[in-house]
């Protein structure tokens, strides 16, 4: 007897012990894989909310672990508010919550039940277009525009919030919104240019 057939014996001893064992897992419960077992959990129930948006309630159902982003596009088609990262670094997705900016792929919809929500959509007033929206046209602050509603929506509450005593000051305040085309100085500029339409406008 070779080398060569002992070899070959083992190896088919193997396959056979591997195969019954492979077996034997299918046949016990108790060795379920944890992945497996997953996806035996049921979906919860759909929850049934009313959203205020852009100043309309919107009556919704949907699954409880539906982003407040994944809401706006894929049940009301707002699709302004972009999908980026999906993990609140990229800013793209940034709505006004109440008057304040928030990442909205981190916000579960289930959760701002009875808060204002102000899209992209939402921002100007029929065909008059916000101070910002004008200034980033005036400004060539748009390149690619991935961006640019979420760098606007942050903007307005970068506004709102008195954050513009600079161009270092709105660069600190907006640094959690990013563009990838590097157009920082013209959204930078457009800001500026809107603070000071509201300021006049506000009388200060």
């Amino acid at each position: 007897m070779t080398s060569y057939d002992l070899t070959r014996r083992e190896l088919l001893a193997g396959t056979a012990v591997t195969g019954v064992a492979l077996a034997g897992a299918n046949l016990m419960p108790e060795f379920t894989s944890p992945a497996a077992a997953q996806d035996t959990v049921p979906a919860p129930a759909p929850l049934d909310l009313v959203l205020r948006i852009n100043g309309t309630e919107q009556r919704l159902t949907f699954d409880p672990r539906t982003t407040l982003l994944d809401a706006l596009r894929e049940h009301l088609q707002l699709t302004g508010s972009k999908k980026g990262c999906g993990l609140g670094q990229c800013g793209a997705c940034t709505v006004l919550m109440d008057g304040k900016r928030v990442k909205s792929c981190l916000s579960l919809a289930a959760l701002v039940e009875g808060r204002e929500i102000t899209t992209i959509e939402g921002l100007a007033q029929g065909e008059e277009l916000h101070p910002l929206q004008v200034a980033f046209i005036e400004r060539d602050a748009f390149q690619c525009g991935y961006c640019t509603p979420g760098q606007i929506m942050a903007g307005v509450a970068c506004i709102g919030e008195g954050h513009v005593g600079s161009p270092q000051e709105i660069r600190k305040w907006m640094s959690g919104n990013l563009c990838r085309c590097g157009a920082y100085d013209h959204i930078v500029a457009a800001i500026l240019d809107a603070a000071t339409v509201s300021s006049s406008v506000g009388g200060g």
